[in-house]
């Protein structure tokens, strides 16, 4: 992702096992982050990240932290292969005989790929936010429901809790969607989505593109690792800060569920206006610091992934695969499919050579 040429399927599977990676290793505090959000004034549950994170894990578990994971886990790939493979063809068209792409070209670049790659953010982060913030909603319940009976009794007898409410999995959560609004049920706060990550995008890839160049010993060199690692925890970090006022309103946009005395929104202006009415502008800020620490990690270990290559060396294991038939400079952007149709077949050739080995050990 740095300097050296890399080509697009390689870039792909990059893409996706950093973020299998990344998603594994932070999403407690994207989780801690979502909470936090969502939580208003007047129904405050937690106090910052670590006393949700402790709270979580003494109501929920250890992996009380990881409700939503599969979800990320699943469509993190995808997410990643469009926003890749957009970014590099947005920046192919956008430059003129292999020059320097100018700022404005490259913020282009970054729009192009943010816009894309909310067709599969949008649902990703619908029914994620769902299962994260389930548990805020119960914990919630249950601290009413203690305060109204000690309340009733005087404080002087125990409190014997309502049975939890059995928990919806994604797959519900998105047939119920399906049945109930069709496919924009999958897509509520898709607006809000887009002006996350857009200037998200806008933001990142110049800033990292530039803070990366600083570490260049010589025109055309390659910067070194730790170079490119930096850049991208502090252009991810950066862009994450920057749109969070979007990602609170997103995230209470999203949210299915409303705990008792919590508003309701109508749309993205009517949401940053109760916010600011009820809650002043400081709530625009929530989660903030846990943004940043989930963002820099996870274009770190980007980072890390790409300098060593993962991606190269799985590919170098298939027959006949060369990498540079796949590079947008050495072949035509517009027709990827029937670039990427060698791999398919190779891959499909594999396939069933191993069906056809199977059967002979059978016989």
């Amino acid at each position: 992702m740095a300097d050296k040429q890399i080509s697009l399927p390689a870039k792909l599977i990059n893409g996706g096992i950093a973020g299998l990676i990344g998603v594994t290793c932070v999403f407690p505090i994207d989780l801690a982050k979502t909470r936090l959000q969502n939580q208003q004034n007047g129904q405050r549950i937690y106090t910052s990240m670590s006393d949700c994170l402790i709270k979580t894990i003494r109501s929920e578990g250890y992996f009380g932290m990881y409700r939503g994971a599969a979800v990320n886990l699943t469509l993190v790939t995808p997410e990643k292969a469009i926003k890749l493979a957009a970014n590099d063809y947005f920046r192919h068209h956008l430059s003129k005989d292999g020059q320097k792409l100018t700022l404005l070209k490259e913020m282009l670049a970054g729009c192009g790929a943010g816009t894309c790659q909310v067709i599969v953010t949008t649902p990703m982060e619908m029914l994620k936010i769902q299962l994260q913030d389930a548990g805020r909603l119960e914990a919630q319940k249950k601290m009413l429901e203690t305060q109204a009976h000690l309340s009733a009794q005087g404080g002087a007898q125990s409190v014997v809790g309502s049975a939890a409410p059995a928990r919806p999995t994604a797959t519900q959560l998105t047939r119920e969607l399906l049945r109930s609004k069709g496919i924009a049920g999958l897509y509520k706060g898709l607006g809000a989505t887009l002006l996350r990550d857009v200037p998200f995008s806008i933001v990142y890839f110049p800033l990292f593109a530039n803070l990366n160049q600083l570490g260049h010993s010589e025109p055309g060199a390659r910067s070194p690792f730790y170079v490119s690692f930096l850049a991208g925890c502090v252009a991810g970090s950066t862009a994450a800060v920057a749109v969070n006022p979007c990602d609170v309103v997103k995230t209470r946009l999203q949210s299915l569920q409303r705990g008792v005395n919590e508003d309701t929104y109508s749309g993205f202006l009517d949401c940053a206006r109760k916010i600011l009415r009820h809650e002043g502008p400081s709530a625009f800020l929530k989660g903030a610091y846990c943004r940043a620490l989930v963002i820099a990690p996870l274009f770190g270990i980007a980072q890390v992934v790409y300098f060593v290559g993962i991606g190269e060396a799985l590919l170098g294991l298939l027959p006949g695969f060369h990498s540079g038939s796949f590079h947008w400079k050495l072949c035509p952007p517009i027709p990827v499919v029937s670039n990427i149709l060698p791999l398919t077949n190779v891959f499909l050739q594999f396939v069933g050579d191993q069906q056809l080995l199977l059967r002979l050990k059978k016989s």
